[in-house]
């Protein structure tokens, strides 16, 4: 893709700038709860409860008690808070590498279906990886996830540009099928390597 087709770089934020690992928090609240974490970890699922907390709908309380039931432990919310933010491993370090380079040339910005104990933590932990970053678009406050279209939507309109003057990146193939259908080219990023192709034109 050249370089004048595009007016803002989008990144994903989980698998494309940071390193996540659902299987660190299935393990800690297993520990936590003197449990096999096997057993916890064939419960835990990415379900209806998951994806209200990541439009915000409902809040961290009421998202803590629908994994009680789903996992059939009993942790408070502070020990299930603890085991929800291991999700997070480390800033992906070739990625995160780029984007000072590429803030010197065009917009940079996040787009992320997570929800507000992730935001709180990672916004603090990872404040040095992503100060390049523009403008964060929120599932939780936006009230709309990815892959919907009306999400990919209010990104464009909120930017104040059209849907094919954004380039995607997503590690989630349903996400990059979603943007493409509504016209947003996107990259589907497996490894570092996707993202630094995909930006040569704008690193020379």
């Amino acid at each position: 893709m050249s370089a004048g087709a595009i007016d803002a770089l989008l990144f994903d934020l989980g698998g494309v700038l940071l390193e996540i690992d659902f299987a660190r928090v299935t393990r800690s609240w297993a520990e936590l709860a003197g449990v096999d974490a096997q057993a916890i970890a064939g419960r835990f699922t990415l379900g209806e409860a998951y994806e209200r907390y990541e439009r915000g709908e409902i809040e961290a309380p009421d998202y803590y008690a629908a994994l009680r039931r789903e996992l059939g432990i009993e942790l408070t919310d502070a020990q299930l808070e603890e085991g929800w933010n291991r999700v997070f491993v480390d800033s992906i370090a070739p990625t995160v590498a780029l984007l000072v380079p590429l803030a010197l040339r065009l917009p940079l910005h996040v787009f992320s279906n997570t929800n507000r104990t992730h935001h709180r933590h990672w916004a603090q932990h990872y404040a040095r990886a992503l100060a390049p970053i523009g403008r964060r678009f929120l599932s939780f406050e936006m009230g709309a996830r990815k892959p919907e279209r009306e999400a990919f939507e209010r990104v464009a309109r909120e930017l104040g540009m059209p849907l094919g003057r954004i380039l995607f990146f997503d590690d989630t193939p349903a996400n990059v099928v979603g943007a493409q259908a509504v016209g947003m080219p996107a990259v589907r990023v497996r490894s570092p390597a996707d993202v630094a192709r995909a930006v040569a034109p704008w690193l020379g």
